[in-house]
């Protein structure tokens, strides 16, 4: 048997009201359309549910025994369907997965961890690495919120920019590149490392440095950002990265930053969501609190007491799209 729904919204009055005549008034319905309703209530549970005693009717058994409980459904049939009331962030129990370049993570991932839960304890991060390869994580929910230094190709994922970069040159303190200016001869002639998922040992660079008539060197490729710099670190090798998003990671580990000596478009930084969380308060709360977060690493760098050695640092960030 089909059940109508909308009957347990007649018998919610019915039960309430305890008459027929008041039932219908309380729905807005005819006495002859709620009566037939409460015929139908019966035959689809095989109880009378109101019976007559005298000029009143009262409820059987078993309708008092379900009166709760359906008075308790339908509330929250009608909160399901209604507007989303106020987000409560104390009372907000959820998990949310984000999935980010590793640089962003280990620039960011401290703070956003530390404001979600300062506002919302009962809300749990998974911080996943980001893919080597496109993948349908986004669509199928199984990733909230993405980090990406692309448009997105399919029509119903949502994106944000954040910001833009431009790339650095980082190299141990007193490298051969710090000493003098770095010419786009001196550049290609070290030996770089690329910062590749997938192991490329090839990246836009190469293409630009090609139109330039040079090739450079490249020793390695390195899984992520943070390997990079810390082999740069200990090597001679020169790495090529996104300033804003590295600059925290660089200063720690000492190492100096040079321009770029190529004329190259700024790397953009998107955040990518499935348009199913357009109109959830929770996500939209969590991808705001993450693009503050993330927009911070484009604020101009705090001004040192003396000037920098190692040329100018700029600003904007996002991961080189070829880093993957």
């Amino acid at each position: 048997m089909q059940l109508d729904l909308n009957l347990l919204t007649a018998l919610d009055a019915l039960l309430e009201e305890g008459s027929v005549a008041g039932a219908a008034s309380r729905l807005h319905v005819t006495a002859p359309a709620m009566s037939r309703s409460l015929g139908r209530i019966r035959k689809a549970t095989g109880d009378q549910i109101l019976v007559r005693t005298g000029r009143s009717m009262v409820p059987t058994t078993r309708a008092l025994a379900m009166r709760a409980e359906v008075h308790a459904l339908v509330q929250q049939a009608h909160q399901l369907l209604s507007a989303q009331q106020e987000l409560d962030l104390a009372e907000l129990e959820r998990v949310f997965t984000v999935r980010w370049h590793d640089a962003l993570a280990a620039a960011c991932g401290t703070d956003l961890i530390t404001a979600v839960h300062r506002r919302a304890p009962g809300v749990q991060l998974r911080l996943t690495a980001e893919p080597g390869t496109d993948t349908p994580e986004l669509r199928r929910g199984e990733v909230d919120l993405e980090s990406s230094s692309g448009l997105p190709a399919l029509p119903d994922i949502r994106h944000q920019l954040i910001g833009r970069d431009r790339l650095v040159v980082a190299v141990r303190p007193g490298h051969p590149l710090t000493e003098g200016p770095l010419s786009l001869e001196r550049y290609a002639d070290a030996e770089h490392l690329t910062v590749s998922r997938r192991g490329s040992l090839r990246d836009p660079i190469d293409d630009a440095l090609t139109t330039h008539g040079f090739r450079r060197r490249v020793t390695a490729a390195g899984p992520s950002a943070a390997f990079a710099l810390q082999l740069a670190l200990a090597t001679d090798l020169v790495v090529t990265l996104p300033d804003a998003v590295t600059r925290a990671a660089r200063e720690q580990l000492g190492l100096a930053t040079l321009p770029l000596p190529l004329q190259l478009p700024d790397v953009p930084l998107y955040l990518l969501w499935h348009q199913r969380y357009d109109d959830d308060r929770a996500h939209t709360w969590l991808r705001e609190t993450a693009a503050e977060i993330l927009q911070s690493l484009f604020a101009p760098p705090t001004a040192s007491p003396s000037p920098s050695p190692t040329g100018p640092d700029g600003d904007g960030g996002a991961p080189d799209p070829a880093s993957g």
